[in-house]
């Protein structure tokens, strides 16, 4: 099936690169100021770092109508590969209008830099209130996912695309671990099975014991905290990135995880998500990816563990990683450890698990989540970053 040495192909079979040549690169910048140009948005500009990269493997480009209806109506491309979002660039009717299909379009980021071309292969109408219906579960406009979907324009741009560079994240250079690389430094640590996990939030002991659970019973754990675009509430990138470095220096054997920052966009869209990124993260190299309770969710819209059932919808061969579902954790003072209802007796007043929404009220007032929550040295830092706002 592939020509990969690698223990998982990427989906699809190959690896997609569409990082532009010096001598492509070199061409797009001679016909920069001839072609008709679009501005791209944060989330728009991260899929299309996600394309070029390989993250989106095996799209090359914006997806087509065949592939837009098949993956809204029932998470599989044209071809029959299980894919559970749609990636699209959405433009006006007025931007779309004097554009011909069969030419190339620049692409330009928010302030206005050339970063990409289109080969614009189609354009299409789609259906919104059907897309956010299927993708988010609801059509209410107050879901972040949604609230994108009605702003965007009424057409779809799609066809091929390239990264005219690869710049460095002005973040975090040191973390931006691309597929290609990930790959080869699995190869060369010689990990057999690496498990990845997915964040928007800081990390907390239930993460930790989650990941060390699975780390029990792999080679490798692939941090991959997701650095695009989150909501406005959710704790910023840098801080994140601060406690697992933190995490990583005094908590977990340093020979046996690798942080890296993945430069995609949140879409909240819970249970479908799951899947989207469990194939993202098989495109890194993954073998395996920790689905924990209400995945990538928001609000109330998803039932507690509908992101691992989502799983079972699928041919596992087909999906190409294994899904390592983990129960809610928390800290049983009955056991005096880390665990869940499968391996706690406890009663509900003898565990200790806090909000997301109770954990901030505590930061901002300057205290410290206990320590059977939080490991002190991070929630130090989240109080500091807290009060620095």
């Amino acid at each position: 099936m592939s020509h990969y040495t690698d223990n998982i192909a990427p989906h699809g079979g190959q690896l997609i690169n569409r990082i532009c040549t010096p001598e492509q690169r070199a061409e797009f910048l001679d016909k920069a100021e001839y072609l008709p140009r679009i501005s791209l948005d944060e989330r728009t500009f991260s899929d299309l770092i996600m394309i070029a990269i390989g993250g989106f493997s095996p799209l090359t480009g914006f997806m087509e109508q065949s592939d837009y209806d098949r993956v809204v109506d029932d998470m599989h491309l044209a071809n029959g590969l299980p894919w559970s979002i749609p990636i699209t660039l959405s433009v006006s009717e007025e931007i779309a209008e004097p554009l011909k299909e069969g030419s190339l379009v620049r692409l330009d980021d928010a302030t206005g830099r050339f970063v990409g071309v289109l080969q614009l292969t189609q354009k299409y109408h789609y259906d919104k209130m059907h897309e956010a219906l299927h993708v988010y579960r609801t059509n209410e406009e107050k879901h972040p996912g949604v609230y994108v979907v009605y702003n965007q324009g009424p057409v779809n741009l799609a066809g091929p695309v390239w990264l005219l560079q690869r710049d460095p994240d002005p973040r975090f250079p040191t973390y931006q671990i691309d597929p290609a690389e990930s790959r080869s430094l699995f190869r060369d640590k010689d990990w057999k099975t690496v498990v990845g996990f997915q964040t928007r939030n800081p990390i907390h002991r239930a993460h930790e014991y989650i990941q060390k659970c699975a780390l029990e019973t792999v080679d490798g754990l692939f941090l991959h905290p997701l650095v695009g675009a989150t909501k406005s509430d959710d704790i910023p990138a840098d801080v994140r990135m601060r406690c697992y470095e933190i995490m990583l220096e005094h908590y977990f054997p340093h020979d046996r995880v690798i942080l890296a920052i993945n430069p995609a966009a949140m879409r909240y869209a819970g249970p479908r998500e799951a899947i989207f990124h469990a194939l993202v993260r098989k495109n890194y190299g993954c073998t395996h990816f920790i689905v924990g309770r209400d995945h990538a969710g928001v609000g109330d819209y998803y039932g507690t563990y509908d992101a691992q059932h989502i799983f079972d919808e699928f041919d596992p061969a087909a999906l190409g990683i294994t899904p390592m579902k983990f129960e809610h954790a928390f800290y049983c003072t009955r056991t005096q450890s880390m665990a869940t209802t499968k391996t706690s007796p406890s009663l509900p007043e003898e565990r200790i698990h806090l909000s997301g929404t109770k954990v901030r009220e505590l930061l901002r007032r300057g205290e410290l989540p206990p320590p059977e929550f939080s490991r002190p040295e991070v929630a130090a830092e989240l109080v500091r970053a807290m009060q620095a706002q």
